[in-house]
């Protein structure tokens, strides 16, 4: 039996008589295995923390560890590295979670391991092994898994406003709530970015949330009337190729893993920053660029006054023009029906 590393847990519940017979071995007595790249794997197991895992009062040993790659006879191991080991196992996750397998098929990891990638995440990597949780059990820990692989990401999140925000409150999105956990899009491939009025509106628009941060609800609808908003509803579904911006999106103004309050000194939608922050799309843009656009504020007489009463002129207008042409073709109509 090939056992991964474990984290430590508080001692507790009663495990299956199949463990406890696995473990009157591997519960404590067995030396590292050394593997032929000199790597140890460990043969041991933690009683008490794969008690407390969400598998330890269910789920038998053999049930992942069928025995077809190990000899308990001749103590023959059939792997060189670790990371063999923890590619060989990942595959039994899918006898009993095939659905979720199923979505990593579909998912940027799946899609570099499949390249030949042999460091690409799979489900113990993310999940662990013995020492598995219900997930996001705390949310922080999801956040910190993919610090794992992606340490720069995690570390600049870590200083932005939902990052800071995340140690104290369930509030705010973690890793898993803009990239999706077993589906992992591509953030390279454009997809993504597109998408993400949609991903921050999950938040950006829920009142009861909002309304406990002082935040508007209205940023999504504001961005979707605005020319930003008309070209990227316009580009959904459509790529140009990593890197190409098809229309600007959330991320490109306010940040990505590095998002700040809108008034902090850092954030790029700051008044002082926005010519800087515009001149990413609009090379060449002057101070006064960013005046021409409204933000996500709503046209009214003490906001943008002059955009608000053109607003209420074709609002008026419209109406009256298309009314007076619809009573005109009537009013024809009935003059013909009369003269006949």
């Amino acid at each position: 039996m090939f056992l991964l590393l474990l984290a430590a847990s508080p001692v507790g519940a009663a495990i299956p008589a199949e463990q406890e017979g696995c473990l009157d071995c591997h519960g404590g007595s067995l030396d590292d295995f050394t593997l032929a790249s000199g790597e140890k794997l460990p043969l041991n197991v933690d009683k008490d923390v794969f008690a407390k895992s969400v598998h330890g009062e269910t789920l038998g040993c053999t049930k992942c560890h069928p025995g077809k790659t190990n000899d308990h006879a001749t103590g023959e191991i059939a792997f060189k590295t670790r990371r063999e080991v923890t590619r060989a196992y990942y595959e039994q996750c899918k006898g009993c979670h095939f659905s979720n397998y199923e979505k990593t098929l579909d998912g940027v990891h799946f899609a570099v391991a499949a390249k030949g990638n042999d460091k690409a995440a799979v489900c113990v990597d993310c999940h662990g092994s013995h020492d598995i949780s219900r997930p996001g059990q705390p949310r922080t820990r999801i956040s910190k898994m993919c610090s794992g692989c992606h340490a720069n990401e995690a570390a600049v999140y870590a200083k932005s406003v939902h990052g800071r925000a995340s140690e104290t409150s369930s509030d705010v999105p973690v890793c898993t709530d803009c990239h999706r956990a077993h589906d992992t899009v591509d953030p390279k491939g454009g997809a993504l970015a597109l998408r993400t009025p949609e991903i921050c509106g999950r938040c950006h628009t829920d009142e009861k949330l909002m309304s406990r941060y002082g935040l508007s609800t209205k940023v999504v609808d504001t961005y979707l009337s605005d020319f930003h908003g008309m070209a990227a509803t316009l580009s959904k579904g459509k790529q140009k190729g990593p890197g190409v911006r098809l229309a600007a999106v959330c991320t490109d103004c306010h940040g990505v893993h590095d998002i700040q309050r809108a008034d902090d000194p850092s954030s790029p939608v700051l008044a002082a920053n926005l010519q800087k922050t515009c001149a990413k799309c609009h090379a060449g843009a002057t101070a006064s660029f960013p005046k021409a656009w409204l933000s996500h504020y709503e046209p009214t007489p003490q906001k943008a006054p002059l955009v608000w009463a053109v607003q209420l002129f074709y609002k008026l207008l419209i109406p009256f023009m298309v009314g007076g042409l619809v009573l005109q073709i009537a009013l024809h109509l009935w003059r013909v029906v009369v003269n006949r």
